[in-house]
């Protein structure tokens, strides 16, 4: 059966998405480039095909990210 119009349409969004997502790691390390497609809202697949790496390098790039996020917003909670 013929691909519908609405799944070209996504397709070609994603390959899109993965070109920007590239393009701006390129220029960065593996770590900043995990750390910056996390918090653009990228799924840790998305970011491990990206940046030719594994779900669990990226996991945890992220964690540490995560963890540094909660730290520094329970020190502005203590102020």
């Amino acid at each position: 059966m013929a691909q519908s119009v609405d799944g070209k349409i996504l397709e070609k969004l994603d390959q899109i998405l993965r070109l920007m997502a590239l393009q701006l790691a390129l220029a960065k390390s593996v770590t900043e480039g995990a750390r910056l497609l996390k918090i653009a809202g990228m799924d840790n697949r998305t970011i491990a095909d990206v940046l030719d790496t594994t779900d669990a390098t990226v996991r945890t790039l992220t964690a540490n990210l995560r963890k540094t996020k909660a730290r520094s917003r329970s020190k502005r909670g203590a102020s």
